[in-house]
């Protein structure tokens, strides 16, 4: 073993104690370890930020802002709408979410399911009341599980068909992994769904809770414009939607009459104003799910709407230029181009228009704001601004739209058109220049911890690549298994690969682990394909650290989990893959 070894193997013995230790943050152990292998010579100072550009570090940062771009446009109220329901118990909620994970995994890249299903889970989770801690370890997993079946649901099967092309002289077709990755996916499915997220420690993110429950819900008004689908139905039509999207309908006003509790059976008219109370997160879902605009069109300030705006919470204190006046006496639509959206008031009842109604210090008001001048709009009131909650308004107009982007890449990425940093990259641009994300938020949606875990680990992995550190252990591999059965060898190949898989990028662990095999069937005189097998199976399963897999390191932040988290679940996880992959590859791919 050469110096640079045996340092190497030091600095990720002592990274992989210090992070199950959990006393230091993980970015800052990584970015250390990094700055001492530079310094001890084993990581080339020109390589020492290489994994900060490297592809598996712009798929993270990306898929986060193409998720975010999700949100905004409506996809993710849309699945939640026809798929999720929060009243569901966590198990059949994980058991849904995963298989669908696992199929949409299947046939687009494993890292995009993710991507797409991430929100959904997180909005589902604050709807129930918990944290999306205990969810998306198994959402994760699941993707990761249902990227087996195909050629194309996980780097680590392509990279075995290329092998087998080079080596046999024909590569692994689209459905050949399919009889073994699929039963791998079923078993995994199975415990994940019934056992392993009780395995998962308890973990508050603060993503999934409101950090402001406490607040008391806003009295909000939304019009009904002539062309609502809405129009023509009875108003008891939209109790149960609502109730689903926990918001409150106190009535409706037509002709300048309010109708508290009453009129049930009423036919819904143009111009008729339905009076809710509801969350700003309920508010704006159900507003988009019957496509209702953000404010009427003879509103001064309905042409701000296109342009990008936010949601904005602010108290009125004593001092206020609004308090004591109506949003309508101050011109706050003509003046600010802001819409009243809600206002706060404790429970106190409220029985005119919003922007009649006078306000009263302490309210706490819901602005309808242009992004690039809420701050102004604000001062100008003279009102406090509450805790950044994270806001948004959804562009329900744009939902397709949103969709057709992300389809478009992630089809062309999994037929090899486009690179897939590439083609999320091209969808961060297409959800900047239709406004579905504002540009100025973009930023705001990347993990950046993850960024830098993920940045510093790759030199340090891709140095124990060209030390020899993988090669030293492929040798020692090869001599453990020398006169050992033919399933003892595979399942020997099987946990190294997920050992490695779990500490290095899957896709050089298939590179490294992938010769081996074949050079181990080839010293027992017997087909390589069923160790080909193995080594895909074991380079996608790795569920035992947060920088194995690019999903397990996209929940990190989200789900509040510790480097240490992973293994609960992960590692009976691995063993049950074992378990059933090895019977499964003996049957379909002989010996």
């Amino acid at each position: 073993m050469t110096t640079d070894q045996i340092i190497l193997f030091t600095l990720f013995g002592a990274v992989f104690a210090l992070l199950l230790w959990g006393r230091f943050r993980y970015d800052l152990v990584a970015f250390s370890a990094l700055m001492l292998g530079v310094v001890l010579g084993v990581v080339p100072a020109d390589d020492a930020f290489s994994g900060f550009g490297h592809s598996a570090t712009l798929v993270v940062a990306l898929v986060l802002v193409v998720s975010a771009g999700l949100v905004r446009s409506g996809a993710v109220f849309l699945i939640t709408r026809t798929m999720i329901d929060a009243s569901r118990s966590l198990g059949a909620h994980i058991a849904i979410m995963g298989g669908v994970g696992g199929v949409l995994s299947a046939f687009m890249n494993n890292v995009a399911a993710l991507a797409l299903l991430m929100p959904v889970d997180i909005a589902t989770a604050r709807k129930a009341g918990r944290s999306p801690g205990v969810s998306l370890m198994p959402l994760s997993f699941a993707t990761i599980l249902g990227g087996m079946v195909t050629l194309i649901g996980t780097p680590p099967n392509i990279i075995i068909a290329t092998i087998r092309e080079d080596a046999l002289g024909e590569p692994f077709r689209m459905f050949d992994f399919a009889p073994v990755g699929g039963i791998a996916a079923i078993a995994g499915l199975a415990f994940v769904a019934l056992i392993g997220w009780r395995l998962i420690p308890g973990r508050d993110s603060g993503v999934g809770g409101d950090r402001m429950a406490e607040l008391a819900p806003y009295l909000a008004e939304l019009s009904l414009p002539e062309d609502s689908k809405l129009v023509g139905t009875r108003l008891r039509d939209l109790l149960d939607p609502a109730e689903k999207a926990d918001v409150a309908i106190l009535g409706l006003m037509r002709d300048g009459k309010r109708r508290f509790g009453t009129g049930r059976n009423l036919i819904l008219k143009a111009d008729d104003i339905l009076i809710l109370e509801a969350t700003p997160e309920a508010l704006d879902e159900f507003r988009s799910s019957f496509a209702l605009p953000l404010a009427p069109a003879d509103n001064p300030a309905a042409d701000a709407v296109g342009e990008g705006v936010s949601l904005v919470e602010m108290v009125v204190p004593e001092t206020a230029r609004i308090a004591g006046k109506t949003a309508e006496a101050i011109g706050l639509s003509w003046r600010k181009r802001t819409v009243l959206m809600g206002i706060a008031r404790g429970g106190a009842r409220i029985t005119s228009r919003l922007r009649k109604t006078v306000i009263e210090p302490g309210d706490i008001l819901l602005l309808l704001s242009p992004s690039d001048s809420a701050e102004d709009v604000v001062d100008w009131l003279g009102g406090l601004t509450l805790a950044d909650r994270g806001l948004n308004v959804t562009q329900d107009s744009k939902t397709w739209l949103a969709i057709g982007l992300f389809g478009a890449a992630v089809l062309a990425a999994s037929l090899g058109l486009l690179y897939l940093p590439i083609a999320l990259g091209i969808v961060v641009i297409g959800y900047v220049l239709t406004r579905i994300l504002p540009i100025q938020e973009i930023y705001d949606h990347i993990e950046w911890p993850v960024v830098v875990l993920l940045g510093s680990m790759i030199p340090l992995g891709a140095a124990l690549e060209t030390s020899g550190g993988t090669e030293l252990i492929a040798g020692a591999l090869v001599d453990l298994t020398e006169g050992l059965p033919a399933w003892a060898i595979l399942t020997v190949l099987m946990v190294v690969t997920m050992t490695l898989s779990d500490i290095l990028n899957n896709t050089a662990t298939t590179i490294v682990a992938a010769p081996v095999g074949i050079q181990m069937a080839h010293s027992l005189g017997v087909s390589p394909d069923p160790f080909l097998m193995a080594v895909a199976i074991a380079a996608s399963s790795a569920f035992l650290t947060p920088i194995g897999h690019k999903n397990n390191t996209l929940i990190l932040g989200p789900g509040g989990y510790g480097f240490g988290d992973y293994w609960r679940m992960g590692l009976p996880l691995e063993i049950i893959i074992v378990a059933v992959s090895i019977p499964a590859i003996l049957v379909f791919w002989p010996l």
